[in-house]
Protein backbone atom coordinates (compact mmCIF):
# COMPACT_ATOMS: atom_id res chain seq x y z
CA UNK A 1 0.00 0.00 0.00
CA UNK A 2 1.60 2.79 -1.30
CA UNK A 3 -1.38 5.64 -0.30
CA UNK A 4 -3.35 6.23 3.05
CA UNK A 5 -5.27 9.25 1.79
CA UNK A 6 -8.49 6.62 1.37
CA UNK A 7 -8.26 5.81 4.72
CA UNK A 8 -8.11 9.42 6.07
CA UNK A 9 -11.67 10.77 6.91
CA UNK A 10 -12.83 13.51 4.29
CA UNK A 11 -13.20 16.24 6.72
CA UNK A 12 -9.57 15.85 8.14
CA UNK A 13 -8.18 15.58 4.82
CA UNK A 14 -10.05 19.02 4.17
CA UNK A 15 -9.65 20.30 7.45
CA UNK A 16 -7.56 24.33 7.35
CA UNK A 17 -5.35 23.77 10.02
CA UNK A 18 -5.46 26.42 12.80
CA UNK A 19 -1.97 28.41 12.08
CA UNK A 20 -0.76 30.15 15.68
CA UNK A 21 1.75 33.23 15.69
CA UNK A 22 4.75 30.17 16.55
CA UNK A 23 3.65 28.60 12.92
CA UNK A 24 3.64 31.89 10.68
CA UNK A 25 7.33 33.07 12.40
CA UNK A 26 10.28 31.62 14.30
CA UNK A 27 13.40 33.28 15.28
CA UNK A 28 16.37 34.82 17.85
CA UNK A 29 16.98 38.24 18.67
CA UNK A 30 13.30 39.88 17.68
CA UNK A 31 10.86 41.68 19.47
CA UNK A 32 7.91 39.49 19.60
CA UNK A 33 4.98 41.41 19.63
CA UNK A 34 2.35 38.64 17.64
CA UNK A 35 0.68 36.40 19.71
CA UNK A 36 -0.62 38.60 22.65
CA UNK A 37 1.73 37.22 25.17
CA UNK A 38 2.98 38.89 28.74
CA UNK A 39 6.42 40.94 27.64
CA UNK A 40 7.77 40.06 31.28
CA UNK A 41 8.48 37.07 32.85
CA UNK A 42 10.61 33.33 31.86
CA UNK A 43 7.88 31.65 31.03
CA UNK A 44 6.24 33.83 29.10
CA UNK A 45 6.07 32.87 25.46
CA UNK A 46 4.55 30.06 23.84
CA UNK A 47 6.49 27.05 22.80
CA UNK A 48 7.89 25.78 19.66
CA UNK A 49 4.75 24.04 18.65
CA UNK A 50 6.77 21.81 16.15
CA UNK A 51 9.56 20.86 18.47
CA UNK A 52 12.05 21.30 16.05
CA UNK A 53 15.06 21.34 18.50
CA UNK A 54 13.67 18.28 20.37
CA UNK A 55 12.98 16.63 17.00
CA UNK A 56 16.52 16.73 16.18
CA UNK A 57 17.98 15.28 19.17
CA UNK A 58 15.61 12.59 18.62
CA UNK A 59 16.27 11.96 14.74
CA UNK A 60 20.20 11.50 15.80
CA UNK A 61 19.20 9.42 19.02
CA UNK A 62 16.71 7.07 16.71
CA UNK A 63 18.22 7.61 13.66
CA UNK A 64 15.06 8.29 11.86
CA UNK A 65 14.21 11.27 9.96
CA UNK A 66 12.71 14.58 11.61
CA UNK A 67 9.37 14.49 9.36
CA UNK A 68 9.40 11.66 10.53
CA UNK A 69 8.72 12.10 13.93
CA UNK A 70 5.52 13.31 16.18
CA UNK A 71 6.01 14.19 19.84
CA UNK A 72 2.50 14.49 21.63
CA UNK A 73 1.72 14.68 25.36
CA UNK A 74 2.27 10.94 26.28
CA UNK A 75 1.65 8.68 23.58
CA UNK A 76 -2.05 8.35 24.63
CA UNK A 77 -2.47 12.18 22.97
CA UNK A 78 -0.69 10.04 19.68
CA UNK A 79 -3.71 7.54 20.28
CA UNK A 80 -6.41 9.63 19.91
CA UNK A 81 -4.84 11.41 16.92
CA UNK A 82 -4.67 8.23 15.15
CA UNK A 83 -8.57 7.52 16.28
CA UNK A 84 -10.09 10.88 14.75
CA UNK A 85 -7.62 10.83 11.62
CA UNK A 86 -8.58 7.30 10.29
CA UNK A 87 -11.66 6.30 11.84
CA UNK A 88 -15.34 8.05 11.06
CA UNK A 89 -17.54 7.50 14.59
CA UNK A 90 -20.24 5.16 14.91
CA UNK A 91 -19.28 3.03 11.43
CA UNK A 92 -15.66 2.49 11.43
CA UNK A 93 -13.58 -0.15 13.75
CA UNK A 94 -10.52 -1.14 15.58
CA UNK A 95 -8.86 -4.61 16.68
CA UNK A 96 -6.95 -4.88 19.67
CA UNK A 97 -5.51 -8.48 20.89
CA UNK A 98 -6.72 -8.66 25.10
CA UNK A 99 -5.35 -8.33 27.59
CA UNK A 100 -3.53 -5.04 26.82
CA UNK A 101 -3.07 -1.62 27.79
CA UNK A 102 -6.46 0.06 28.55
CA UNK A 103 -6.58 3.01 26.92
CA UNK A 104 -6.75 1.81 23.35
CA UNK A 105 -10.35 0.78 24.28
CA UNK A 106 -10.89 4.02 26.20
CA UNK A 107 -10.00 5.93 23.43
CA UNK A 108 -12.35 3.34 21.35
CA UNK A 109 -15.76 4.81 23.44
CA UNK A 110 -14.95 8.50 23.70
CA UNK A 111 -14.58 8.37 19.72
CA UNK A 112 -17.59 6.36 19.30
CA UNK A 113 -15.32 3.34 17.53
CA UNK A 114 -16.36 -0.30 18.06
CA UNK A 115 -13.26 -2.27 19.44
CA UNK A 116 -12.90 -6.03 18.32
CA UNK A 117 -11.25 -7.76 20.84
CA UNK A 118 -9.01 -10.79 20.30
CA UNK A 119 -7.73 -13.00 23.43
CA UNK A 120 -4.17 -13.67 23.48
CA UNK A 121 -3.22 -17.15 23.68
CA UNK A 122 -1.78 -18.80 26.52
CA UNK A 123 1.64 -17.56 26.27
CA UNK A 124 0.42 -14.05 25.89
CA UNK A 125 1.13 -14.19 22.12
CA UNK A 126 -0.95 -13.30 18.87
CA UNK A 127 -2.87 -16.80 18.18
CA UNK A 128 -2.29 -19.15 15.66
CA UNK A 129 -5.52 -19.36 14.56
CA UNK A 130 -6.04 -15.81 14.48
CA UNK A 131 -8.08 -15.16 11.03
CA UNK A 132 -5.83 -13.27 9.27
CA UNK A 133 -8.97 -12.89 6.73
CA UNK A 134 -10.61 -10.08 9.14
CA UNK A 135 -8.02 -7.96 7.65
CA UNK A 136 -9.76 -7.35 4.72
CA UNK A 137 -12.75 -5.99 6.48
CA UNK A 138 -13.12 -2.16 4.85
CA UNK A 139 -15.04 -1.01 8.28
CA UNK A 140 -11.40 -1.95 9.98
CA UNK A 141 -9.52 0.74 9.80
CA UNK A 142 -6.68 -0.10 12.60
CA UNK A 143 -5.08 -2.62 14.27
CA UNK A 144 -3.20 -1.69 17.47
CA UNK A 145 -0.41 -3.88 18.91
CA UNK A 146 1.40 -3.68 22.26
CA UNK A 147 4.54 -5.23 22.64
CA UNK A 148 6.19 -5.74 24.95
CA UNK A 149 2.77 -5.85 26.16
CA UNK A 150 1.09 -4.52 29.07
CA UNK A 151 0.19 -5.72 31.78
CA UNK A 152 2.34 -9.26 30.43
CA UNK A 153 5.10 -7.63 29.95
CA UNK A 154 6.22 -10.37 26.43
CA UNK A 155 6.70 -9.30 23.67
CA UNK A 156 4.24 -10.27 20.40
CA UNK A 157 5.62 -12.97 17.74
CA UNK A 158 7.68 -10.75 15.00
CA UNK A 159 6.51 -13.11 12.25
CA UNK A 160 2.92 -12.64 12.86
CA UNK A 161 3.59 -8.70 13.31
CA UNK A 162 4.84 -9.08 10.16
CA UNK A 163 1.51 -10.78 8.62
CA UNK A 164 -0.21 -8.33 9.41
CA UNK A 165 1.53 -5.68 8.00
CA UNK A 166 1.51 -7.72 5.12
CA UNK A 167 -2.56 -8.24 4.72
CA UNK A 168 -3.92 -5.58 6.70
CA UNK A 169 -4.53 -2.35 4.13
CA UNK A 170 -5.11 -0.51 7.08
CA UNK A 171 -3.24 1.25 10.10
CA UNK A 172 -0.88 -0.77 12.33
CA UNK A 173 0.05 0.76 15.81
CA UNK A 174 3.26 -0.66 17.32
CA UNK A 175 2.89 0.99 21.05
CA UNK A 176 6.94 0.02 22.19
CA UNK A 177 6.39 2.20 25.21
CA UNK A 178 8.55 -0.92 26.73
CA UNK A 179 11.00 -1.28 24.14
CA UNK A 180 14.37 -0.04 25.96
CA UNK A 181 13.68 -3.25 28.26
CA UNK A 182 13.72 -6.08 25.78
CA UNK A 183 16.25 -7.80 23.42
CA UNK A 184 14.08 -7.56 20.15
CA UNK A 185 14.74 -4.60 17.78
CA UNK A 186 12.17 -2.15 17.59
CA UNK A 187 9.93 -1.96 14.41
CA UNK A 188 11.19 1.58 13.56
CA UNK A 189 13.64 -0.08 10.79
CA UNK A 190 10.59 -0.95 8.86
CA UNK A 191 8.66 2.41 8.61
CA UNK A 192 9.80 2.35 4.72
CA UNK A 193 8.55 -0.57 3.95
CA UNK A 194 5.34 -0.38 5.47
CA UNK A 195 3.81 3.39 4.67
CA UNK A 196 0.86 2.43 7.17
CA UNK A 197 3.00 1.68 10.05
CA UNK A 198 3.17 4.14 13.27
CA UNK A 199 5.35 2.66 16.03
CA UNK A 200 4.74 4.69 19.32
CA UNK A 201 7.86 4.75 21.90
CA UNK A 202 7.77 7.06 25.08
CA UNK A 203 10.08 9.03 27.61
CA UNK A 204 8.30 7.87 30.53
CA UNK A 205 9.51 4.66 30.95
CA UNK A 206 13.36 4.00 30.45
CA UNK A 207 13.99 7.70 30.70
CA UNK A 208 12.56 8.55 33.91
CA UNK A 209 10.36 11.23 32.78
CA UNK A 210 7.05 10.17 33.41
CA UNK A 211 6.00 14.08 35.20
CA UNK A 212 6.89 15.16 31.70
CA UNK A 213 4.59 13.03 29.27
CA UNK A 214 6.23 13.59 26.01
CA UNK A 215 5.48 10.52 24.00
CA UNK A 216 6.85 9.55 20.22
CA UNK A 217 5.06 8.34 16.79
CA UNK A 218 7.10 7.93 14.05
CA UNK A 219 5.44 6.73 10.87
CA UNK A 220 5.57 8.27 7.08
CA UNK A 221 5.86 11.52 6.02
CA UNK A 222 2.06 11.58 5.15
CA UNK A 223 0.63 9.97 8.44
CA UNK A 224 3.05 12.85 10.68
CA UNK A 225 1.18 15.18 8.53
CA UNK A 226 -1.85 14.51 9.33
CA UNK A 227 -1.42 14.39 13.51
CA UNK A 228 0.45 17.56 13.28
CA UNK A 229 -2.42 19.05 11.14
CA UNK A 230 -4.86 18.18 13.84
CA UNK A 231 -2.76 18.32 16.77
CA UNK A 232 -3.65 21.55 19.64
CA UNK A 233 -0.90 24.25 18.50
CA UNK A 234 1.41 23.71 22.00
CA UNK A 235 0.34 20.16 22.92
CA UNK A 236 3.74 20.35 24.24
CA UNK A 237 5.52 23.24 27.22
CA UNK A 238 8.64 24.59 26.82
CA UNK A 239 9.14 23.06 30.11
CA UNK A 240 8.74 19.52 29.41
CA UNK A 241 10.77 19.90 26.02
CA UNK A 242 13.77 20.82 28.02
CA UNK A 243 13.49 18.30 30.24
CA UNK A 244 13.67 15.68 27.49
CA UNK A 245 16.55 17.88 25.85
CA UNK A 246 18.31 17.17 29.17
CA UNK A 247 17.55 14.00 29.78
CA UNK A 248 18.98 13.22 26.00
CA UNK A 249 22.29 14.92 27.02
CA UNK A 250 22.54 12.09 29.80
CA UNK A 251 22.37 8.76 27.33
CA UNK A 252 25.20 6.81 29.01
CA UNK A 253 23.64 7.56 32.53
CA UNK A 254 20.35 6.25 31.56
CA UNK A 255 21.75 3.18 29.35
CA UNK A 256 23.47 2.18 33.14
CA UNK A 257 19.49 2.38 34.64
CA UNK A 258 18.06 0.27 31.85
CA UNK A 259 20.60 -2.19 32.36
CA UNK A 260 20.23 -1.84 36.53
CA UNK A 261 16.64 -2.62 35.61
CA UNK A 262 16.91 -5.65 33.67
CA UNK A 263 19.43 -7.14 35.96
CA UNK A 264 16.74 -6.41 39.05
CA UNK A 265 13.79 -7.85 37.08
CA UNK A 266 15.19 -10.88 36.50
CA UNK A 267 16.69 -10.98 40.16
CA UNK A 268 13.15 -10.38 41.25
CA UNK A 269 11.56 -13.05 38.70
CA UNK A 270 14.31 -15.50 40.68
CA UNK A 271 13.11 -14.52 44.10
CA UNK A 272 9.58 -14.42 43.13
CA UNK A 273 9.62 -18.08 42.17
CA UNK A 274 10.28 -18.71 45.71
CA UNK A 275 7.98 -17.20 47.54
CA UNK A 276 4.84 -19.34 48.84
CA UNK A 277 2.24 -17.67 47.46
CA UNK A 278 3.41 -17.08 43.94
CA UNK A 279 2.13 -19.50 41.38
CA UNK A 280 3.31 -18.56 38.80
CA UNK A 281 5.86 -15.40 37.26
CA UNK A 282 5.05 -14.87 33.14
CA UNK A 283 8.41 -13.82 31.45
CA UNK A 284 8.70 -10.05 31.45
CA UNK A 285 10.53 -7.97 28.30
CA UNK A 286 9.48 -4.68 30.12
CA UNK A 287 10.29 -2.96 33.58
CA UNK A 288 7.25 -4.92 35.39
CA UNK A 289 6.59 -8.24 36.07
CA UNK A 290 2.47 -10.06 35.84
CA UNK A 291 2.80 -11.90 39.18
CA UNK A 292 0.03 -15.18 39.06
CA UNK A 293 -0.57 -15.64 43.19
CA UNK A 294 -3.04 -16.93 45.37
CA UNK A 295 -5.18 -14.69 46.27
CA UNK A 296 -4.69 -11.43 44.35
CA UNK A 297 -7.35 -9.60 45.53
CA UNK A 298 -6.16 -10.47 49.81
CA UNK A 299 -2.82 -9.74 48.65
CA UNK A 300 -3.39 -6.58 47.26
CA UNK A 301 -5.32 -5.07 49.96
CA UNK A 302 -2.66 -6.47 52.76
CA UNK A 303 0.31 -5.19 50.49
CA UNK A 304 -1.24 -1.63 50.27
CA UNK A 305 -2.20 -1.54 53.95
CA UNK A 306 1.83 -1.76 54.34
CA UNK A 307 1.85 1.21 51.79
CA UNK A 308 3.43 -1.25 49.21
CA UNK A 309 1.30 -0.19 45.92
CA UNK A 310 1.46 -2.29 42.90
CA UNK A 311 -1.59 -2.80 40.45
CA UNK A 312 -4.41 -5.52 40.93
CA UNK A 313 -4.83 -6.72 37.26
CA UNK A 314 -7.32 -9.70 38.28
CA UNK A 315 -9.98 -8.17 35.92
CA UNK A 316 -7.59 -8.91 32.72
CA UNK A 317 -5.71 -11.81 34.07
CA UNK A 318 -7.02 -13.63 36.86
CA UNK A 319 -5.66 -13.97 40.53
CA UNK A 320 -2.68 -11.76 38.88
CA UNK A 321 -0.83 -8.48 40.34
CA UNK A 322 1.51 -6.00 38.25
CA UNK A 323 4.72 -5.07 40.02
CA UNK A 324 7.12 -2.36 38.55
CA UNK A 325 10.45 -2.88 39.24
CA UNK A 326 11.78 -0.52 41.81
CA UNK A 327 14.67 0.11 43.89
CA UNK A 328 17.10 -2.51 45.44
CA UNK A 329 15.11 -1.43 48.65
CA UNK A 330 11.51 -1.67 47.35
CA UNK A 331 12.16 -4.47 45.89
CA UNK A 332 13.15 -6.42 49.09
CA UNK A 333 10.61 -4.64 50.87
CA UNK A 334 8.07 -6.27 48.27
CA UNK A 335 10.06 -9.63 48.31
CA UNK A 336 9.26 -9.30 52.68
CA UNK A 337 5.80 -8.64 52.52
CA UNK A 338 4.66 -11.63 49.89
CA UNK A 339 6.76 -14.35 51.88
CA UNK A 340 4.16 -13.83 55.07
CA UNK A 341 1.23 -14.63 52.91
Amino acid sequence: MNDIKYLVRKNILSLVPYSCARDEFSGEDVILLDANENPFGNLNRYPDPLHKALKKEISLLKGVAEENIFLGNGSDEAIDLLYRIFCIPGKDQVLSFTPTYGMYNVSSAINDIEMITVPLDENFDIPEDFDFEVTGNFSLKMILLCSPNNPTGNTLSKEKIITILEKFKGIVVIDEAYIDFSCEPSFISMLEKYPNLVVMQTFSKAWGLAAARVGMAFAGQEIISLMNKIKYPYNISTINQQAVLNVLKEKEAVSDIITCLKVMRDDMISRLNEVKCVKKVYPSEANFLLVNVTDANRIYEQLAAQKIIVRNRSSVVRDSLRITIGTAEENNLVIEALQKF
